[in-house]
């Protein structure tokens, strides 16, 4: 297997262009685009708060396993084993 130490992808002439290239797209689609991509905004909002609950929420369920039913030392070990 064969490991190069040069430079990355971004870092070589075609990178370069590659995000120079980026760039000028980027800059022409938000210019030419801009009321439909204003228009929009209101609706990413809306999806947003639905997804970031679904996504968002495993992190209750986690710490939920962890934890004993009875309060005491039990308790006090899982906390100090979570950390």
């Amino acid at each position: 297997m064969r490991h190069d130490t040069g430079t990355g992808f971004w870092r070589s002439r075609t990178g370069i262009v590659c995000a120079g290239f980026l760039a000028i797209a980027a800059f022409f689609l938000l210019t030419e685009h801009t009321a439909h991509v204003l228009g929009v905004l209101p609706w990413l909002l809306l999806a947003a708060c639905p997804l970031m609950h679904l996504f968002m929420r495993h992190g209750d369920k986690m710490h939920e396993r962890g934890r004993h039913s009875d309060t005491g030392q039990q308790g006090a070990r899982s906390t100090a084993e979570q950390q």
